[in-house]
């Protein structure tokens, strides 16, 4: 980042994508979709780009990681179109995306710590009533949950009757947690989607150890890509020195 990025140094596009595990053509394809400024031109036709390209391109790749390829693209579109405003507001989403999901691992890891031990599972699954008397709700709420998807319970091929089996007592014994605390049916759907996703609670322990570690290395990947850009934006004359 210390490199003077407005020096009129001249730089092939294999000398950008060198270092970087990148091809020519990715070099000029960031080009053609804004991620770098628009390169000049030698008098034979070839582009030439500035130590200025190579930090934009570094920007770009340092904020991949964190905010993903369509919002850092979008990101440094705006920049090399000197709508530096929409930048920050798109980092911005970014970062409220991730503390949204921070929340969201949060509720998860708070319902399950405050589930109450589960009584032995009838082998045969259970029918609506018992399950709302056992869960304290009327049984026209497990129908909503139902409809919102956040149970599946299957049918009795002979009478029709709904028959929670283990899982779906699971699943709705999670749902009245959430909702207990507060949260409305639209967040806890994918909630207890990560939960049969990962096939139950035990495992999911391992899942939420893993979903930890990734939102760390979102949040360290967004602070790498802000130092890159922030370089970038500096050379661009965008930010006072």
């Amino acid at each position: 980042m210390g490199k003077n990025l407005q020096s009129s140094e001249r730089l092939r596009p294999i000398d950008l994508a060198r270092g970087h595990g990148l091809s020519t053509q990715a070099v000029r394809n960031y080009e053609e979709a804004g991620i770098l400024p628009a390169a000049d031109r030698t008098p034979s036709g070839y582009r030439a780009y500035t130590p200025l390209h190579a930090g934009a391109l570094r920007a770009f790749l340092a904020l991949l990681p964190g905010h993903g390829h369509p919002t850092a693209t979008a990101i440094m579109r705006a920049v090399n179109e000197g709508a530096a405003d929409e930048a920050f507001r798109l980092i911005d989403e970014s970062h409220a995306q991730l503390l949204d999901d921070r929340r969201t691992l949060r509720a998860v890891e708070t319902a399950l710590s405050d589930l109450a031990p589960a009584t032995a599972p009838d082998p045969g699954g259970t029918f609506i009533g018992p399950l709302a008397r056992r869960l304290g709700i009327r049984p026209a709420t497990l129908r909503k949950w139902e409809d919102a998807g956040l149970v599946h319970p299957r049918r009795d091929p002979r009478t029709g009757y709904r028959v929670y089996d283990e899982a779906a007592v699971r699943d709705a014994r999670l749902a009245r947690q959430l909702r207990r605390g507060g949260y409305p049916l639209e967040r806890i759907a994918p909630l207890i989607a990560h939960v049969r996703t990962a096939g139950g609670l035990e495992p999911l322990e391992a899942a939420l150890t893993d979903w930890h570690g990734r939102l760390s290395a979102r949040g360290r990947a967004m602070l790498a890509g802000a130092a890159e850009l922030e370089a970038y934006l500096r050379a661009r004359g965008r930010v006072p020195a």
